[in-house]
């Protein structure tokens, strides 16, 4: 460490890390750690009132591909996606997305 930085940390006490400084900051808003309590209270209402609301098995039956070349589309699509993630194209996520393969 530096002599100029030694010496601004002098007589100032512990300087918080980053994440401490985050967490006062969000703290001092009413959140804690990584949850946004409101938003996630927030969607889960409107998720319930959805379901209760709405027939989804109809949603469901509508977002069904209406052809072969469309389910070939949504076939490819979610290949990407699961080429992305951690346990890549056919990984399982019950191990953390850990696997090998």
């Amino acid at each position: 460490m530096s002599d100029d930085r030694k010496q601004q940390g002098q007589g100032q006490g512990k300087q918080p890390q980053q994440g401490e400084q985050q967490q006062q900051q969000n703290g001092a808003q009413g959140q804690y750690g990584e949850g946004n309590y409101k938003a996630s209270r927030q969607y889960n209402e409107g998720l319930k009132d959805h379901v209760q609301h709405h027939d989804i098995e109809k949603e469901a039956r509508d977002a069904a591909p209406k052809s072969d070349a469309e389910q070939r589309e949504m076939d490819e699509a979610e290949r990407i996606g699961k080429s992305k993630s951690k346990a890549g194209p056919e990984g399982d996520m019950r191990d953390g997305g850990n696997s090998k393969g």
